[in-house]
């Protein structure tokens, strides 16, 4: 059977969002995560439908693509078929092709599972690595410490304490109240949490979203900020800390965060928090 590129639509992305959780493994490369279509949610179903492509098989979904903006391609695989030489150039047209309705021209990305095939293909076509990033896990098979801050988690009436912690930790972070309330209505949500915390004076300093993939399998912190004017307190830390607890009360086997290598203060955050450095992880970009 052919392979099949699908844009699966509103009514489809509950299939999308159940193979992502099936393909969830502690012994899997870095890859796109149920809960990275979860924080997409935010801008609504519509819109997270128009950003997502899949690739069938007899029916049978074996890639899944998230378009994080219009030059980046967000891309995995289902674990037997990461070498399927069919799937592999059908995957490598369709992200090189603009015509195909994936990635458009100039200078674009696709961020693939370490040893997909996909990606020796595009660098056969001239493709190249961009800015490394580091991904960190914590294995939650042990008790998790407490944060030593106090931690609530968001609900309706608490949507614009963290809607403000987002904005006030990322400068360029359109989050609002609304935009919390849809990410909160999608398929992904129903196994994700919110947190806030916040210091001695009852200030909110830090925040973050988990998201679980089910029980047993690795859940994602996607996004942790800390508030600009309570940085360097040890914030960062136990939000992270915090994470990981709730986590592993969902019933996560572990907790999973990606970030620049760059971002060395994110990464030593990480470490401080208990999470242990894997293998780097590149993009493909293709320049204009």
């Amino acid at each position: 059977m052919a392979i099949v590129r699908d844009e699966p639509g509103v009514d489809g992305l509950s299939e999308a969002v159940g193979v992502l959780r099936e393909w969830q493994d502690d012994g899997a490369p870095m890859q796109l995560h149920p809960g990275d279509l979860g924080w997409f949610w935010r801008f609504g179903a519509e819109a997270t439908a128009a950003a997502v492509r899949t690739w069938n098989r007899d029916g049978q979904i074996l890639a899944v693509g998230l378009l994080d903006g219009p030059q980046l391609l967000r891309l995995t695989i289902a674990p037997d078929a990461r070498r399927d030489g069919e799937l592999a150039q059908q995957l490598a047209r369709d992200v090189t092709e603009p015509a195909c309705g994936v990635l458009g021209e100039g200078t674009v990305n696709v961020e693939a599972p370490l040893g997909a095939l996909v990606q020796d293909l595009l660098f056969e076509a001239g493709w190249n690595s961009d800015e490394p990033r580091t991904p960190l896990r914590r294995d939650l098979t042990r008790p998790v410490e407490d944060p030593d801050v106090r931690i609530e988690v968001v609900g309706p009436e608490q949507a614009h304490v963290r809607a403000a912690v987002q904005r006030a930790s990322f400068d360029r972070s359109t989050f609002t109240d609304e935009r919390w309330h849809a990410m909160a209505a999608g398929l992904p949500y129903a196994d994700a949490r919110c947190l806030v915390a916040y210091d001695d004076r009852g200030n909110a300093v830090a925040a973050v979203t988990v998201w679980s993939a089910g029980p047993g399998k690795p859940g994602l912190l996607e996004p942790m900020g800390v508030h600009r004017e309570h940085r360097g307190q040890g914030y960062g830390k136990a939000i992270t800390v915090a994470a990981a607890a709730a986590l592993q009360e969902l019933g996560s086997s572990s907790a999973i965060v990606c970030t620049p290598s760059s971002n060395v203060g994110a990464v030593a955050t990480y470490s401080s928090a208990g999470f242990q450095q894997l293998p780097g992880t590149r993009d493909q970009y293709r320049a204009a």
